[in-house]
C-alpha cells in the first residue's frame, strides 16, 4: 500500500507541476479540460483492461460524485498555479486532501496503529509548513484560496472513491474521470475568456494522463489499507512538485519548507515502521 500510495504522489505531483506550468501559458480551464479528457480515455481503457463486471448503483454514485470533486479540485488548482507561486497553491490543496478523509475514516470507526497515528501527526502539519510561506507576503500570495478549495475537492475525490468500494474494479473510477469531463466542459465555458494559445493544447493531454494513473494507484492503495493512509501518503505530492519548481523553475525553498518537508519524510518512515 505505501508503495502504491507514494506512486500515485509522485504522478500527481508530476500532473500538477506540468498542469500548471501550461496554465501559464493558456487559460486553465482549457488546459484542465483537455487534461480531463485524457484522463477519462486512460481509465476507461484501464477499466476495459481489468475486465471488471459493470458496476452497481451505489458503486456508480459513488464514482459520479468523486468525478465532482475530482474536477473542481483540478480547475482551482489549476487557476491558483497559473496565479500564484507553485510552492503555495499545490501544497495547501494537500492540506484538505489530506485532512478530512482522516477525519471520515476516525468518524466512521476506523482503528489506526500508533506508528499510523504518528505519520498523520508529522504529515498534516508537515505538509502546511511547506505551504506556510512563500517569498515576503507568506500566505496573503496569490493560490491561496484555490489551493484549499482544491484541497477540499481532492478530499472528495479520495473519500468517494473509498467508499465506491472494490467489487466493480476500475468502473468507479473510469465513471468519475468521465463525470469531471462533463463538469469541466461546463465550468471551461462559463470561466474561459479568449482563445487559448493552440500550441499548448496537445500538451495538456499529459496532465490528464498522469492524474488519472496517479488515481487508479491512490484506488488500489485505499483497498489495502486504511483510507485515512493512503490519503494522507497520497497527499505528499507538493513535495514533488515544489521538487520539479526548483529544479525546472528555479523557484527558492525556505527553511520552512525544508522543515515542512523534513517531517513529511519522517511521517513516511512511521508508516514504514506501522
Amino acid at each position: 500500500m505505501l508503495v502504491l500510495a507514494l506512486a500515485a504522489a509522485m504522478l500527481y505531483g508530476a500532473s500538477d507541476f506540468y498542469g500548471g506550468l501550461l496554465s501559464r501559458r493558456a487559460h486553465y480551464a482549457f488546459v484542465g479540460l483537455v487534461g480531463q479528457t485524457a484522463a477519462a480515455t486512460t481509465a476507461v481503457l484501464a477499466a476495459l483492461a481489468i475486465g471488471s463486471a459493470a458496476p452497481g448503483g451505489a458503486a456508480t454514485l459513488w464514482g459520479l460524485a468523486a468525478g465532482i470533486g475530482g474536477a473542481v479540485g483540478t480547475l482551482a488548482l489549476y487557476r491558483g498555479l497559473s496565479r500564484g507561486r507553485m510552492n503555495v497553491a499545490g501544497p495547501l490543496s494537500a492540506v484538505g486532501a489530506a485532512g478530512v478523509p482522516v477525519l471520515v475514516d476516525i468518524a466512521f470507526g476506523q482503528r489506526l496503529t500508533t506508528a499510523a497515528v504518528l505519520g498523520i501527526a508529522l504529515a498534516i502539519p508537515g505538509i502546511w509548513l511547506v505551504s506556510s510561506e512563500s517569498g515576503r507576503r507568506g500566505l496573503s500570495s496569490g493560490g491561496v484560496g484555490e489551493g484549499l478549495l482544491a484541497g477540499l475537492g481532492f478530499a472528495v475525490l479520495f473519500v468517494c472513491l473509498d467508499r465506491a468500494g472494490d467489487g466493480a474494479g476500475l468502473w468507479p473510477v473510469a465513471a468519475g474521470q468521465v463525470t469531471a469531463v462533463v463538469v469541466l466542459g461546463v465550468l471551461a465555458i462559463s470561466s474561459g475568456r479568449g482563445a487559448p494559445r493552440q500550441a499548448a493544447s496537445w500538451t495538456a493531454v499529459w496532465p490528464g494522463i498522469l492524474g488519472a494513473s496517479a488515481t487508479i494507484l491512490y484506488f488500489f492503495a485505499a483497498r489495502e489499507g486504511a483510507m485515512a493512509i493512503a490519503a494522507v501518503i497520497t497527499s505528499l505530492y507538493p513535495a514533488f512538485t515544489i521538487a520539479l519548481a526548483a529544479l525546472m523553475l528555479r523557484e527558492r525553498t525556505s527553511l520552512t519548507h525544508g522543515a515542512g518537508l523534513a517531517l513529511c519524510g519522517v511521517s513516511v518512515g512511521a508508516f514504514v515502521v506501522g
